[in-house]
Formats: structure tokens, C-alpha cells, sequence
């Protein structure tokens, strides 16, 4: 009697584990079919422009671009992104995030800049506790014409698993003080394997703003791929829009390029700032290749007296050694006069990233 009891309690127990396991099972492939099923590409777009900028550009005059990834507002320096080897995936508390975007915000109007390109301001994911930060751009540039193209929009991640980094939404925003008379969202392309799941999703935003001549000053705005295999999507993605602003300039229109291009701009960034440890294989260089027969030109920002980098690796603080990079810089066509282009040395205070600009002018 004894004995059947025992088998009968070691059954109840089997029974249990086994339908344990079974629920996990069934969560387990639930949640792969919700991501599979939920991920989506964005498209192609139209996007209106907001305000009412009044000023004008002329040909011969002087003027000034920045371009800023703001990281989601999280990167402070003491932030560490899992995806860099940190231990977050999430900015420290929507506290400190409120404090740090105001931070931002007024820094970049303070630089009275009169183009501005921003990357990574999210418009509700879990990593900024689902707070739109597009209020704290364009309330600091109310006099200002602006433009928002979503980059990604991605399902609920659950990874990693003590903090996942759940949904993630945000975009690239455009300022400028002269009215932008339209913009679209142009979609690149990304890779097909599992690895688009943590690229979410890319685009560049396109902005027209007419000139007195007759032509156009196109700007783009970019945030290319990281975290890929191999960095060659991100080559193919620069192919794409290396031919269309060669097809701009070929109708007589001016054309600047600003962003995130998650490449080496510099070529060889470890001449400025030490060989790291570790590298990152998407972060390569950008082939010189790329803009032979055209008439566009890359624009490296470097001051070669005092070099400063326009990104650090986000496992912990920026301290010196830290992997270092100019991922950021810009492309203009050849109707395009540089005066001059750098990295504006925040010591990475608000963001993984140091903001570039260029002064430029229309020839």
C-alpha cells in the first residue's frame, strides 16, 4: 500500500513538472510567434512640417548645421547600454531622464544653430518610460520649421530578461529656420535575418526648402544600421542615398546629409583615439569608393591639432581608454562650399554621442 501511495505521489509530481514545462513551452513560442508576427517595416512616407519659420537662405551667406544623436535622452555618463556591454536597458528613472532631455534641449539652443538634424528621440518605448520627447525640441525651437520621421517601431522585446528592453519607437527630428516646403520618409533597407529584430527598422528623412534661385536645398536626416553582422547593410544603405542625392544635385538642387552613420568617418578613428579592446564589426570605415563619379563629397569633422571623438562606447563611463569613434559627420554636393566641420566637445554628457556641425555655404 505504502509503495502505490509513493508511485502515485511521484506521478502528481511528474504530471506537474510536465505541464510546467508544457505552459513554458507554449509561452516560449507564443511570445516568438507575437515578434515574428507583430514586426513590420514602416514604409515609404509623406511627412507634413510643423511651424512657422519665416526666415530665408541666400546664396553666398554663411551658415551653420548641427547633428545630434540624443541616445533617448538615457546616456548620461554614468549610463551603460547592454547592447555596448553595460547593464541597462533602460534610461536610470524618468526623473533623471526629464532633467537630462531639458539639459539637452537647452545645450543645442545655446549653439544657435541655424539647421538642426537629431537622431533617437523616442515617442513612446519602454526604455523612456513611454514619454514623448518631442515636446522638449520643439518648444526650444518654437521659431523653427520641423520635421518627424519615424525610424522604427518594434515589437515588445523581452531580452534582456531583468530589465527587457519591451518596445521601442522613435525617430529622426529636422529643424530650420527656414520653412521646410516638404519632407518624406524614405525607407533603407535592413538585413533578413533574425539580426532585424534588434535593428528594429531604418529610414532617412528627407526635407526640401526652397531657395531665391529657383532650386532646392535638400536635407537629410539619417540614422543608419548598427548591431548587424557584418556593418554591410549599412554600406548598402549609404549606396542608396549617395544616388539619390546624386539625382538631386543632377536637377540642380543643393544637398546635405547629417547623422548617424554607425561607420568610421574618420577611416581610421584609432589614429586619434587609441586601438580599443574590443571592436565593434558594424563600425567600419566608409569606402572611398562609394562617392567615386559622383559629385558628393563625405565630410570627416576632425580638428587635427585637438581631436575629439563623436562617440563612446556605452559600457560605463567615458573615461580615457573607453572605445572611442567619430561615427557622426555629413555629406554635401559639390555646390556646397565647407568652411568648416567638428565635433563639439560635450564630454559626453547627455548622450553616448558628441554633436558635429559644419559651417557651410550655397555657391
Amino acid at each position: 500500500m505504502e509503495k502505490t501511495k509513493k508511485k502515485s505521489t511521484f506521478g502528481r509530481i511528474l504530471k506537474t513538472i510536465g505541464i510546467i514545462l508544457l505552459v513554458l513551452i507554449l509561452l516560449i513560442v507564443g511570445y516568438v510567434a507575437y515578434v515574428l508576427i507583430s514586426f513590420h517595416r514602416i514604409g515609404d512616407q509623406s511627412i507634413t512640417p510643423e511651424g512657422s519659420a519665416s526666415a530665408s537662405f541666400e546664396i553666398g551667406t554663411e551658415y551653420k548645421i548641427i547633428s545630434y544623436n540624443i541616445g533617448f535622452g538615457a546616456y548620461e555618463p554614468d549610463f551603460g547600454f547592454f547592447m555596448d556591454g553595460g547593464d541597462r536597458a533602460w534610461a536610470w528613472s524618468k526623473e533623471r531622464l526629464d532633467k537630462n532631455l531639458k539639459n539637452l534641449a537647452d545645450f543645442l539652443k545655446n549653439q544657435d544653430a541655424d539647421l538642426l538634424l537629431v537622431q533617437e528621440v523616442d515617442i513612446g518605448s519602454t526604455r523612456s518610460y513611454y514619454i514623448d520627447e518631442r515636446p522638449y525640441l520643439t518648444e526650444a525651437f518654437g521659431w523653427m520649421t520641423s520635421t518627424f520621421a519615424q525610424n522604427y517601431d518594434s515589437p515588445f522585446l523581452f531580452y534582456p530578461l531583468t530589465q527587457p528592453s519591451g518596445v521601442a519607437k522613435a525617430g529622426l527630428m529636422t529643424f530650420s529656420e527656414v520653412p521646410i516646403a516638404s519632407a518624406e520618409r524614405v525607407e533603407l533597407p535592413i538585413e533578413s535575418g533574425l539580426t532585424k529584430l534588434l535593428d528594429l527598422d531604418r529610414c532617412y528623412s528627407k526635407n526640401r526648402i526652397a531657395l531665391s534661385n529657383g532650386a532646392e536645398l535638400v536635407l537629410y536626416n539619417l540614422h543608419l544600421s548598427a548591431y548587424t553582422s557584418d556593418g554591410m547593410i549599412a554600406t548598402e544603405q549609404l549606396r542608396l542615398l549617395i544616388a539619390d542625392m546624386q539625382a538631386e544635385y543632377e536637377k540642380g538642387n543643393y544637398c546635405i546629409a547629417g547623422g548617424d552613420f554607425n561607420k568610421d568617418v574618420l577611416e581610421d578613428s584609432s589614429v586619434y583615439f587609441g586601438k580599443p579592446d574590443v571592436e565593434y564589426t558594424w563600425a567600419q570605415s566608409i569606402p572611398d569608393e562609394m562617392f567615386q563619379g559622383t559629385n558628393i563629397t563625405l565630410i570627416r569633422p576632425v580638428d587635427e591639432s585637438k581631436p575629439i571623438a563623436s562617440w563612446r562606447n556605452a559600457d560605463g563611463t567615458p573615461v580615457e581608454g573607453r572605445y572611442r569613434l567619430t561615427l557622426d559627420g555629413f555629406m554635401v554636393t559639390d555646390n556646397v562650399e565647407v568652411v568648416y566641420a567638428n565635433v563639439i566637445d560635450t564630454n559626453f554628457a547627455y548622450s553616448d554621442h558628441n554633436p558635429v556641425e559644419m559651417r557651410f555655404l550655397l555657391k
